[in-house]
């Protein structure tokens, strides 16, 4: 088996990709993913269908190359609108604070230091909501892991591929 898509084999047991993630989501990404949602479903499929239609009236759909395009695009956006439909079936929307605020958990805007004195502010979130511009992991992240369940002062060992990290939690915050 030969070509682009061959890949190295992974032991499905051992590979971190494999590994289950959370169905945990905030309010502002369950919206956030029903609007692009709705988007997909009222705006860009039904431009697109058009589109193939268009093309495909011109006659020979072998040889032509706008209609393979449209065609390959339409496809690519019902296999997103199928995965963010099941998708948002499947997450749970984290609407409450947790009974104890001085902790970290799930939606927490964290402060931390680290061993230099610089200073990271990051907030948990969910797989779908990670955005690396603001400084959101995933509750999955060792990162986040780490900083679990943590209060102000604690410190956090987080291991990295240049060995042991250590941060300490300097804030914690639910409300952005």
């Amino acid at each position: 088996m030969k070509g682009r898509n061959m890949t190295r084999w992974r032991d499905p047991a051992k590979d971190p990709r494999q590994a289950p993630k959370s169905n945990l989501i905030t309010p502002e990404g369950a919206a956030r993913l029903r609007a692009i949602l709705d988007h997909l479903s009222r705006v860009k499929r039904p431009d697109i269908s058009a589109k193939v239609g268009e093309a495909a009236a011109q006659g020979d759909r072998s040889e032509n190359a706008d209609y393979t395009y449209n065609k390959k695009e339409l496809n690519r956006v019902i296999a997103r609108i199928t995965y963010l439909t099941k998708r948002l079936d499947e997450l749970q929307i984290v609407d409450r604070l947790p009974a104890d605020t001085s902790k970290v958990f799930f939606g927490a805007y964290v402060s931390l230091e680290d061993e230099s004195g610089g200073e990271v502010h990051l907030r948990i979130v969910g797989h779908d909501e990670i955005d690396t511009k603001k400084r959101w992991i995933s509750i999955d992240a060792p990162m986040a892991k780490a900083l679990l369940g943590k209060q102000v002062g604690d410190e956090a060992k987080v291991l990295t591929p240049n060995g042991d990290t250590f941060y300490t939690i300097t804030a914690i915050d639910y409300t952005g």
